[in-house]
């Protein structure tokens, strides 16, 4: 059965501006190292220098006798944690391994592991105490070359995947050996993407305050709920002992997701000392303490007849993962699907490395699978002598190959045939290297873009007062997408309100149950929840009105109610209503509030979910300089109902741009000898600047999906990712004839 709204729409799909917007430029926003309390002190952390082995002898001595230094904390004196069990692993972790146990113990993993903390009066006494701390180690070997490891990793007997026996690291349909040696045509190449790391405006930051036995974390996440769950845990207390709270989230990008050592190190930290403890990672820090994207090797072989029409797909992978926790990727998973093909295999593998466990980082696994396939597929349009949108689309899937299930909607040969014509992608010459403007050579590139859609079970609190106004309460977070205002719209929408009569408090384990700000399946999960409650309290107040012989909707029934203005009124005389104030003031109510669940039902089991989209690039590439530079991208997504195109259209942009960086610019170096991070600092981890990006024209296909969810949204931030940076590759080939496989595209790769 299709799940429809009701409502007509008023304000959903209008481009509203941010409702949180004016805190943010004016500073009232509060992050979480920002907010106030007394007697705070500060804490800085102590990581290694090696990258394997054990912890000797920690002298922290003259450390302790340092200005203002409070303690000095260690396995040798810290807190013990209760280990996680399998039975407890969030959906955000890895399920194979053990998290790291931050202070527990002597072991080194990775080089920048946290081995001790300095707790002291302010930041820069913590800092110069921190530098002070003297660690001897026994030393071992890292593993620190991947090419090594992955292929180690692709000879091993039995090759694991983070779900271990629940889920099988390989996939195969019909017979890839006999289409790939059937095929008229056929390519195989390898491609790597490299080690890339978050790096948002505000690193990662935890303010720990303990009361008795009580704790309040104001913290930097994307899922307020798990990390108070893993830090009751971790300190055998009750959930209800522990609140973490989120306002505001300065971007994340997937970093957050977790709940990384040092928000435990800050617990920790103020219960030794028994005083509020901030605690906020280095720009440095950032590349050991969360997890980055993981560097992938992938081979993808491709076979097609001589009219273009696959026979044969083959995607193999092999991704990094530390040496304590088996973290994978879907990257194979949007080969199995994206196009029609009869014969298909995947295969994924993970390399154990003296590392930090990788983590999501904006899209994963879809990003960096669909770099590797959609260059693939230019490589396969270029042996053809074919036109690559062409190409693409003689193998659309009507149908998901891979479940056998038909799309709950698909709007991807509109994203080709409309992009292509915004882009004037007829103009485009067909032979790599021969077109030029001035000095410069340019090229025309395009990849599509898949990403699944998902949804949580969410519920909501709507509260309306007396005055009509209306207070939506979810613990979910807002990293930057505008969760505040697009749920703000729907709440709105729903009952009939101005944007100004609803509040939507956000990022506090105080309110109701809200999934990971992640997925893109917030507004999925939430919004549908809050679609739900506003609707349940228009059924309570028409209760009121309809049974009561003052109200003029006296016996009125829900199917001949609509709203607007802040009144019910009857659908075919809006004469007859009145203003919920004046129905809440007539019954000597206060206010009035409901709780709604909104949770997946069985669609998915008959439909097979994603968003889909296509990008098209034109790049400039310096003939005598090799610099590749983007000069132009159009891109366009089937996205589902949006709620908002303008905040839409800023996610589009920031993918877009995180595209860029992937393509040109992106690659976290280590030391091969112990696994340091030799670029950790916004100076040698280049990432683009206003100078990098170009003109940027987004558009989205009118899509109607009455399956999905509720609301028909399908989430827009992951998707922009996908594709950016096969399209920016396979304009750099068209632009100078060279093939560049290894991520990023810089100018020493494009030198003939």
């Amino acid at each position: 059965m299709s799940i429809e709204t009701k409502i007509p729409s008023k304000i959903i799909g209008q481009p509203i501006n941010r409702v949180d917007g004016r805190a943010k430029v004016t500073g009232a926003a509060q992050y979480a190292i920002e907010h106030k309390l007394d007697n705070v002190a500060h804490a800085m952390l102590v990581l290694s220098d090696i990258g394997r082995g054990k912890i000797q002898e920690i002298d922290s001595k003259t450390a302790e006798r340092s200005p203002g230094v409070l303690a000095v904390i260690s396995y040798r004196n810290a807190t013990k944690l209760r280990s996680q069990e399998p039975k407890e692993r969030p959906i955000v972790d890895p399920i194979e391994g053990d998290p790291l146990p931050p202070l527990q113990d002597d072991k080194v993993r990775f080089n920048g592991q946290p081995v001790a903390v300095v707790v002291a009066e302010t930041l820069e006494q913590a800092a110069h105490a921190a530098s002070l701390v003297r660690i001897k180690y026994d030393e071992e070997k890292p593993i620190t070359d991947f090419s090594a490891a992955a292929d180690e990793a692709r000879h091993a007997p039995q090759a694991k995947t983070d779900q271990g026996k629940a889920k099988r690291p390989e996939y195969e349909r019909g017979d890839v050996k006999k289409g790939l040696t059937d095929a008229d045509t056929r390519i195989e190449h390898e491609y790597i993407q490299p080690t890339e790391h978050h790096n948002p405006i505000e690193t990662h930051a935890t303010l720990a305050h303990w009361e008795g036995k009580k704790l309040t974390l104001y913290d930097k996440s994307q899922w307020v709920m798990n990390v108070r769950d893993q830090v009751a845990q971790a300190f055998a207390i009750e959930t209800d002992d522990v609140r973490v709270i989120s306002l505001f989230v300065g971007g994340a990008f997937g970093s957050a997701l977790r709940t990384w050592s040092h928000v435990l190190i800050a617990a920790l930290a103020a219960k030794h000392v028994q005083r509020p403890v901030k605690l906020m990672l280095t720009r440095a820090q950032m590349f050991t303490g969360p997890g980055g994207r993981p560097r992938t090797w992938q081979k993808v072989s491709l076979g097609a007849t001589r009219d273009g029409r696959l026979t044969a797909i083959e995607h193999q992978a092999v991704g990094e993962t530390s040496t304590y926790e088996s973290y994978s990727e879907s990257t194979v998973n949007s080969s199995r699907m994206l196009y029609s093909c009869p014969n298909v295999a995947t295969h994924y593998y993970l390399a154990p490395m003296n590392i930090n466990t990788p983590t999501a980082m904006r899209a994963p696994g879809e990003v960096t699978g669909v770099y590797a396939l959609e260059v693939a597929m230019d490589e396969l349009a270029a042996a053809l002598e074919m036109d690559p949108v062409e190409l693409r689309l003689r193998n659309h899937a009507d149908r998901d190959p891979s479940k056998d299930l038909p799309w709950s909607s698909k709007s991807l040969k509109e994203c080709y045939l409309e992009g292509a014509e915004r882009f004037g992608w007829s103009k485009r010459n067909p032979k790599a290297g021969a077109t030029r403007e001035g000095r410069n050579l340019v090229g025309y590139g395009m990849a599509s873009a898949v990403y699944p859609t998902n949804r949580m079970p969410a519920t909501v609190r709507i509260r309306m007062s007396a005055d009509g106004s209306a207070e939506i309460r979810s613990s979910s977070s807002d990293m930057g997408p505008g969760t505040y205002t697009s749920i703000s719209q729907v709440a709105a929408d729903t009952l009939g309100l101005a944007m100004d009569q609803v509040n939507f408090r956000l990022g506090d384990t105080t309110l109701p149950t809200a999934p990971v700000h992640g997925g893109s399946m917030t507004m999925a999960s939430v919004g549908s929840a809050t679609q739900a409650a506003a609707e349940a309290l228009r059924g309570k107040l028409l209760e009121l009105a309809s049974g009561d012989e003052r109200s003029p909707l006296h016996r009125a029934k829900a199917d001949g109610i609509t709203t607007a203005n802040g009144r019910m009124f009857l659908r075919d005389d809006s004469r007859k209503g009145e203003s919920y104030a004046d129905i809440l003031k007539r019954h000597n109510r206060d206010s009035i509030e409901v709780t709604e669940k909104s949770e997946p039902g069985e669609e998915k089991k008959k439909f097979s979910m994603y968003a889909f989209g296509a990008h098209f690039v034109e790049v400039h590439v310096d003939a005598d300089l090799c610099v590749p530079r983007v000069t132009r991208v159009v891109s366009g997504f089937g996205g589902g109902k949006i709620v908002n195109p303008k905040t839409a259209r800023s996610q589009a942009i920031g993918g877009i741009v995180g595209g860029i960086g992937m393509a040109c610019l992106e690659e976290t170096h280590r030391d091969l000898r112990n696994g340091r991070v030799i670029n950790a600092n916004l100076a040698d981890y280049i990432l683009p600047v206003n100078a990098d990006v170009p003109n940027l024209e987004v558009f989205f296909i009118d899509e109607r999906d009455p399956h999905v969810n509720p609301l028909g949204v399908k989430g827009i931030a992951e998707i922009a990712l996908v594709g950016i940076g096969a399209a920016i590759a396979n304009a750099v080939y068209h632009a100078t004839g060279i093939r560049v496989r290894d991520l990023p595209i810089r100018l020493d790769k494009l030198i003939k």
